[in-house]
């Protein structure tokens, strides 16, 4: 029986074929490849983690994973949130990943505390469509030195976050920094995110019981 390659059940057929190969294809070259894009992953994060620790990543003594791993020695778990527990000659840091949204899509990075849980060490962020010349500049070393030695805690030691406002705004209640210059939705994406995260994701890790009280319980536990 000759087969009729002009009827339409001869095409399904064949489309049907074509897409299964190539689809068994594609799935053996993915699995084939995830181990090194897992790799690829992991390291991307090293080197954020250790741009928010304040290192040039062009003059590190070391490859970025020894010297992340050289640093970062701990991590700890407050429910779906991580936090990265790092030791930079003999002081505790604590870097907290961050997740928000830009003009054109998300926006994230990395915010490094002194032990105090209240003194902002470094920050990095990220970007994945943000203006090119605009929003894209958070990333830039300019804007992100700005927040470093900031608080995130009010004189109450309540955690107000960081806000991000344009030249000559005056925030309430907490210390800010200045926006990139036009890209003014992408610097209030930023302050958001950086509320959201440590006001409300990270209200756990951020509990600071207030010296005051700790000097109080003190004295009546040694009466």
């Amino acid at each position: 029986m000759k087969l009729n390659t002009n009827s339409n059940i001869y095409t399904f057929v064949y489309m049907t074929v074509v897409v299964v190969i190539v689809a068994v294809l594609l799935a053996v070259v993915s699995s084939a490849l995830k181990p090194l894009k897992d790799a690829n992953v992991l390291l991307d994060k090293q080197k954020q983690i250790l741009g928010a620790l304040k290192f040039d990543l062009d003059s590190l003594d070391t490859d970025p994973a020894t010297k992340y791993l050289s640093l970062v020695n701990d991590t700890l778990t407050f429910g779906d949130k991580e936090v990265y527990v790092a030791n930079l000659d003999g002081e505790v840091k604590y870097i907290l990943p961050l997740e928000g949204k830009g003009l054109w899509g998300g926006i994230g990075g990395y915010l490094a505390l002194d032990e105090d849980k209240n003194t902002i060490w470094g920050v990095n962020f990220n970007h994945e469509g943000e203006t090119p010349g605009l929003g894209a500049k958070i990333v830039e070393k300019e804007f992100r030195a700005q927040f470093e030695g900031k608080h995130i805690r009010n004189a109450e030691n309540e955690v107000v976050s960081v806000a991000v406002l344009k030249k000559g705004k005056i925030a309430d209640g907490k210390e800010q920094v200045d926006a990139v210059s036009g890209a003014t939705i992408t610097s209030e994406g930023v302050s958001t995110m950086l509320a959201t995260e440590l006001i409300t994701n990270y209200a756990e890790f951020l509990i600071v019981e207030p010296i005051e009280e700790k000097e109080v319980e003190d004295v009546e536990s040694e009466d």
